[in-house]
């Protein structure tokens, strides 16, 4: 039995089934393109898929990819939150709001069931109350289900591990959770166990910490290597998730074949053991030990009122820093500069820095770029 034929309890509390690797819908390619190899995904054992409201035309390419029967193979959710994007100008966190977005999702997904629905990013105690509150985002939620038009709920976070455990200590109604989780940046670790523990399906996003794990690096390469005894710095991070037992299941984000065929083949190894994913994160921490953290690339810092492309801007900062990239580093920024993206034109506004998830101090570094490469 292959992995992706073998499949896991979804937590405790939904009654449904995964398998290990799952699908990200947040960066298709062309629609062309995207089609076919979603299908691909789907036939290969990616049955749940995780896309959004505010994913682009990611609902609308899904709703086309899943004719033919396809949508009879698959778990189907979408998200949305007013605080990430507002489709209306007007909108709020209201359950009449919540219910319309969700009607919404449903037409642009050309379905009439969703089998999950969350409340995107909740990323601290303010947004969690706004949406759970009497006459909230869960209430219009609730209204769906009860109508039959979604079966289950859950909401995706980057808030502190503390909040999320009074969440779940009192979320009865919560199935799912999707945490950002990775070798490089284990913060919620412990808390993904206490959240299988209660019976809530454990996803993980960013496995590869956005795209930074699969980036050639020799110092990445040397830290796997001595770790692990490998090379393949992708291969141990994925086998790093894979040795956790409370993960459910991980997200995989598909823009060509190779996404699919590697990631699932590198989850058909064997998984680290305890000993191995304790040594590989002690390493991995070594590297990171400046407290630079790193950006995963979800451009919820967007858009910049001076049209600077922050979340590549940051990318820039840990080819350089983290990773001593610095040849490419300084390639990729002059490119940008030259597209009119310079970090000069940054007015210390603040705005990014308001809605980082990672909590990173973004105008430090674009004058850090600034100073090093101009």
């Amino acid at each position: 039995m292959s992995v992706q034929t073998k499949q896991v309890d979804f937590g405790k509390r939904s009654g449904l089934r995964v398998c290990p690797v799952s699908m990200g819908a947040m960066r298709f390619p062309a629609e062309e393109l995207a089609i076919p190899l979603i299908r691909q995904a789907i036939d290969a054992g990616m049955i749940y898929i995780d896309t959004s409201r505010g994913y682009g035309n990611s609902e609308t390419i899904l709703a086309k990819a899943l004719k033919d029967g396809y949508r009879e193979k698959v778990i189907l959710s979408t998200k949305w939150c007013p605080w990430n994007i507002k489709v209306q100008p007007d909108d709020d966190t209201s359950a009449q709001c919540a219910y319309k977005r969700l009607l919404e999702s449903m037409e642009r997904l050309d379905v009439d069931y969703l089998d999950f629905y969350q409340i995107w990013s909740i990323n601290n105690f303010e947004q969690y109350q706004q949406a759970t509150c009497k006459g909230g985002m869960l209430d219009g939620i609730r209204r769906a289900k009860d109508e039959g038009l979604i079966g289950h709920i859950g909401f995706t976070t980057h808030d502190t591990p503390d909040n999320i455990r009074r969440y779940i200590d009192q979320a009865d109604w919560c199935e799912a959770i999707l945490f950002s989780h990775n070798v490089l940046n284990p913060t919620y670790k412990e808390i993904i166990a206490r959240t299988h523990e209660k019976g809530i399906a454990t996803l993980v996003m960013n496995p590869l910490a956005g795209g930074f794990l699969a980036e050639e690096s020799p110092v990445l390469q040397r830290v796997v290597s001595d770790a692990l005894g490998i090379d393949d710095v992708v291969q141990a991070a994925h086998r790093y998730l894979a040795g956790d037992d409370n993960i459910d299941t991980i997200l995989c984000g598909i823009n060509k074949p190779s996404d699919i065929t590697s990631t699932i083949d590198n989850y058909s190894k064997p998984p680290l053991t305890a000993q191995q994913r304790k040594d590989l994160e002690e390493a991995m921490a070594e590297i990171s030990s400046k407290g630079l953290g790193f950006c995963s690339g979800c451009k919820y810092c967007m858009p910049c009122p001076e049209g600077i492309d922050i979340p590549a801007m940051m990318n820039i900062v840990y080819l350089e820093r983290l990773l001593h990239m610095s040849d490419r580093a300084g390639a990729t920024y002059r490119r940008l500069v030259k597209a009119d993206n310079s970090p000069a034109r940054c007015t210390q506004c603040g705005q990014c820095e308001q809605k980082c998830t990672q909590h990173l101090k973004i105008i430090e570094e674009l004058a850090y770029l600034l100073k090093k490469f101009s």
